[in-house]
C-alpha cells in the first residue's frame, strides 16, 4: 500500500500551510476579524479571498474546466486538513460547507446550462448556496421517506408547497438546492431543483439560534408556498432526487472529515505549546504522565481517523461509492473533534474556556460534527446493514490483478 503524495499535492499544502500561517491564524485573535455570529467578517473574508485566488489557491476541488485544480479526492484530503488548522481557512479558500458540496454534485451532475447559471457564480465567489433537504417534525430528516414538502407539476414549471428547516447558510445564499417530493414511488419520488432566492413563492420564517459559532447565513427555516419552478431547473431528472442527495452527501461527509482533521490538529497543537511551558508544583504539564498520555491518544487517535478519510478518498478516486469507508471516517472523526477540543481545554485550564485561544470556539463548533449529514447512531446502523450482507467480508482486501 503506498501511502506517498504526488509533489503537486505536497505543493498546496505547503502553500497553503504557508498562507494559512501569514495570514488567517493572526486573525483568530482580533476581534474586528469576526462578524456578529463568529464567523470571518464579510470585508476581511473578501481581503483574504482575493489573496487566495492571487496565490492559486481557490476553489482546489473544481475541474480545471470550472476555473479550478482539479484535485483528487486524496488530494483535497491533505489540502483541506491543511486548510482547516484555522477556523477561517475552508470559506478562505472556497472549500467551506454548504458551498463545497454543492459546487461538486453541480460539477459532477448538472447541464452545461445548469453549470454556468447556477455553479460558476459560486465557484467565482459571486455567490453564496444552500441545500434545502432537512424537514421539522413529522418530516424527512435522515430518512428521506419521511419527507412533507411537495413539488406539484403544472405545465412547463413545479409548483413547491412545505417547509425546511437547519438549511445551512441559507441567511446569504442566492442559488438554492432542494430536494422534494414528486411522487409516492419509494425509491423514485424524490426530485432536486434548483431555484434562486430572488424566485417569488417562499421565504425564510427565521434564523434559527444554535450553541456554534455559525456558518455564513446561518441555519434557517424556510416555508414554500408556492414557489414556481421550471423543469429546466430540475437536477439530473425527475424522480432522481436520492441519487442527487447521494451524489452530493457521501463526498460532502468525507470533506466535513479532512476540514475536521485540521481542527483536532490545531486543538494538539495549542494544547502541546501550552503544556510546554506552563509549570505546576515545580513540574512542567509536558512532563506529568497524565497530560503525556492525554496528548498521546490524541495523536494516535488523528492517524486513526486520517487513515480512514484516505482510504475513502482512495475509493472514491478510483471509482467506488465508499459508502462504509465513508460512515466510519464520518463517526470517528466527528468523535475525536470534540474530544480533541475538550482535552485542549482540560490542558490549558482557564485560559482553554477563555476567549484567549480558539479551542472554546472548536469546542461548541465540534458538537455539531455528530449530527449533520447524518447522525452517530444513523452510521452505526448503515454500518450494521454492511455487516449483515457482507459477513466476514466486512473487513476483506481487494486483491490487485
Amino acid at each position: 500500500m503506498d501511502f506517498t503524495i504526488s509533489p503537486e499535492i505536497a505543493a498546496y499544502r505547503d502553500r497553503i500551510a504557508a498562507f494559512v500561517e501569514t495570514h488567517l491564524i493572526p486573525l483568530e485573535s482580533d476581534p474586528a476579524a469576526y462578524d456578529a455570529h463568529e464567523n470571518i467578517a464579510q470585508d476581511v473574508l473578501d481581503e483574504m479571498r482575493g489573496r487566495a485566488r492571487a496565490e492559486g489557491l481557490w476553489c482546489l476541488q473544481l475541474s480545471p474546466e470550472n476555473d479550478g485544480a482539479g484535485l483528487s479526492k486524496v488530494g483535497m484530503a491533505v489540502a483541506y486538513e491543511a486548510m482547516n488548522r484555522s477556523i477561517f481557512g475552508p470559506v478562505v479558500f472556497n472549500s467551506a460547507a454548504p458551498d463545497d458540496g454543492n459546487m461538486m454534485v453541480l460539477e459532477t451532475l448538472g447541464t452545461p446550462a445548469q453549470k454556468k447559471r447556477w455553479l460558476a457564480p459560486i465557484a467565482q465567489g459571486e455567490a453564496r448556496s444552500a441545500f434545502a433537504m432537512t424537514e421539522p417534525h413529522p418530516g424527512g430528516g435522515s430518512d428521506p421517506g419521511m419527507m412533507q414538502t411537495w413539488a406539484r407539476r403544472d405545465g412547463d414549471d413545479y409548483i413547491v408547497n412545505g417547509n425546511k428547516w437547519f438549511i445551512t447558510g441559507a441567511g446569504e445564499a442566492a442559488h438554492f438546492m432542494l430536494v422534494a417530493r414528486t411522487s409516492d414511488d419509494v425509491r423514485r419520488g424524490h426530485t432536486a431543483f434548483l431555484f434562486h432566492r430572488d424566485d417569488p413563492g417562499w421565504q425564510i420564517t427565521r434564523r434559527i439560534p444554535i450553541m456554534g459559532p455559525e456558518e455564513h447565513g446561518g441555519h434557517c427555516e424556510l416555508r414554500f408556498d408556492g414557489l414556481r419552478i421550471p423543469a429546466e431547473n430540475v437536477l439530473l431528472g425527475e424522480g432522481r432526487g436520492l441519487k442527487v442527495t447521494q451524489t452530493r452527501l457521501g463526498p460532502a461527509r468525507l470533506t466535513h472529515c479532512m476540514r475536521w482533521l485540521g481542527l483536532s490538529k490545531r486543538c494538539v497543537e495549542i494544547a502541546t505549546e501550552y503544556a510546554a511551558r506552563r509549570e505546576g508544583f515545580g513540574v512542567r504539564l509536558a512532563d506529568r504522565e497524565s497530560v503525556q498520555m492525554m496528548l498521546g491518544d490524541l495523536a494516535m487517535q488523528i492517524e486513526v481517523g486520517r487513515l480512514l478519510v484516505l482510504k475513502a478518498a482512495w475509493e472514491i478516486d478510483r471509482g467506488g461509492f465508499a459508502q462504509k469507508e465513508i460512515s466510519m471516517a464520518k463517526i470517528h472523526v466527528a468523535n475525536l473533534l470534540h474530544k480533541a477540543a475538550d482535552v485542549g481545554i482540560q490542558i490549558n485550564g482557564a485560559r482553554g474556556y477563555s476567549k484567549d485561544t480558539p479551542l472554546e470556539w472548536i469546542y461548541r463548533y465540534a458538537r455539531q460534527a455528530r449530527l449533520v449529514d447524518g447522525a452517530d447512531e444513523v452510521h452505526k446502523m448503515v454500518l450494521n446493514r454492511h455487516l449483515e450482507n457482507e459477513g466476514t467480508d466486512f473487513w476483506h482486501w481487494d486483491t490487485a490483478p
